[in-house]
């Protein structure tokens, strides 16, 4: 499909204007023109989504859109291979098995080899024909059955618990740090600093220091390689990594814009990436008291980024190459050696679960190193 955005018109935004009518996002007119409305409304759907809010309909709104046109039993639901189902009805789908008791995985809309499995296991345990399709004698048995499971998010309690086994030490953690942009894509260009180059440079410092720890750190790209969001996705789970750091710089029209923030998979509706939330949130308060960058503090995003991990995610907004003085920060290597520091820090923070731990801001490198050698 084409982008559209404001002053488009045709079928396409006749299709997006019915789809926002049936959501009560706008009233129903007789129009094929993509106007201030249909933008004020494609926003209103994307902040509610965890979406960007840039009132542009590209691929990632435009599945989210005809996804909430769906509930579950309004089609027959399939593990496709050649063309992947999306949608509302997907994600209640997956939210009912968990609740059941069949792992389908993180909650996120798509239908996957994991949700199929799930799917098989409860037709098997309920004498249905476990052809791993969703139809209506299937939707019939999961709304007469009971939750097993209340009061919090299964799958996502499950990654608390994987934290918890895994011990206080780093050594043995598989880490994937991902340098956003690279090669053609330059990401964000200003003050004579450009995104990649940043991003990349921190991940190198990243990854050094994450080493001296004993951890295994993983760079998801070259220096002049930009994979897609499903290839980084798909590189930390093929590493089997146990958490994913994205790590890019932000850009405005408005050179006043400024800051650090941090963002985890989250829908908006209580269902989030509980370790993710509690890793974007040690990020955000480590950088925002070491380096003094605005605190613009911790989103949930469906971004595919989120979505397509296993394993816990979090993507760092690190400075506005746009602002003078966020830009001129990081333009300095000490700077970023202090960033380095302050996520590293973030990460070990997350494993101790709070024994034995210090006043944010202030455990250094050595601390960690010598935490480590402690405990071996």
């Amino acid at each position: 499909m084409r982008v559209l955005r404001r002053g488009d018109a045709g079928p396409d935004v006749a299709e997006i204007r019915s789809v926002l009518v049936g959501l009560t996002l706008l009233p129903l007119v007789n129009s094929d023109v993509f106007d201030v409305p249909v933008e004020q409304a494609i926003r209103a759907f994307q902040q509610r989504r965890g979406l960007i809010t840039d009132g542009v309909v590209g691929p990632a709104t435009y599945r989210a859109l005809r996804g909430a046109s769906f509930h579950l039993g309004s089609r027959p639901l399939a593990y496709l291979i050649s063309s992947p189902v999306h949608g509302d009805d997907v994600f209640a789908l997956q939210e009912r098995l968990t609740e059941l008791g069949f792992d389908a995985g993180r909650p996120d809309g798509a239908f996957g080899p994991q949700t199929e499995k799930a799917l098989k296991d409860f037709q098997r345990n309920f004498g249905l024909v476990a052809d791993g399709i969703c139809g209506p004698s299937t939707v019939r048995n999961l709304n007469q059955l009971s939750p097993r499971v209340r009061g919090g998010r299964p799958v996502f309690l499950r990654e608390q618990e994987q934290v918890r086994r895994a011990g206080p030490r780093l050594r043995g953690k598989r880490i994937v740090i991902d340098p956003g942009h690279g090669g053609q894509d330059l990401g964000v260009a200003a003050s004579g600093l450009r995104e990649a180059d940043i991003a990349w440079d921190l991940a190198r410092r990243l990854e050094g220091r994450m080493k001296a720890t004993g951890m295994e750190a993983l760079i998801s790209r070259g220096p002049n390689h930009s994979p897609s969001e499903a290839e980084r996705a798909q590189f930390a789970n093929d590493a089997g990594a146990d958490l994913f750091l994205s790590l890019h710089s932000d850009g405005n029209r408005s050179p006043k814009a400024q800051g650090v923030a941090s963002f985890h998979f989250g829908t908006g509706n209580g269902t989030t990436s509980t370790v993710g939330e509690l890793l974007a949130g040690f990020i955000q308060r480590e950088l925002a008291a070491r380096t003094g960058l605005l605190d613009c503090r911790t989103h949930y995003k469906t971004w595919e980024i989120f979505t397509r991990t296993r394993c816990p995610a979090v993507r760092v907004e690190i400075g506005y190459l746009t602002n003078p003085e966020d830009s001129r920060r990081l333009a300095d290597p000490a700077f970023r050696d202090l960033v380095a520091e302050g996520i590293l820090v973030a990460v070990k923070r997350l494993y101790l679960l709070g024994e034995g731990d210090q006043p944010t801001g202030t455990f250094t490198f050595a601390d960690v190193l010598a935490h480590e050698l402690a405990k071996s």
